[in-house]
């Protein structure tokens, strides 16, 4: 099948969606991602957006429940 409408989301936006990305400084990537950062809400990358997922889910504790499979 035809994929005729794949990214026709960020065509609309400047340059496609692609900048620099405000944590990693990567040139022409695309940064769809608003994340608040020091206060600023800034466009990322989706490495840096998914690095920023994973370490707020290590940072939260497990449940009482499952912290021991014995």
């Amino acid at each position: 099948m035809s994929k005729n409408h794949r990214g026709s989301g960020i065509r609309s936006l400047p340059a496609h969606g692609r900048g620099t990305c405000a944590i990693c400084k990567k040139t022409d990537i695309k940064v769809l991602w608003e994340k608040e950062i020091d206060g600023q809400t800034v466009n990322i990358c989706k490495f840096c957006n998914a690095a920023l997922k994973n370490k707020a889910k290590k940072e939260v504790p497990a449940p009482a429940g499952e912290a021991s499979a014995e």
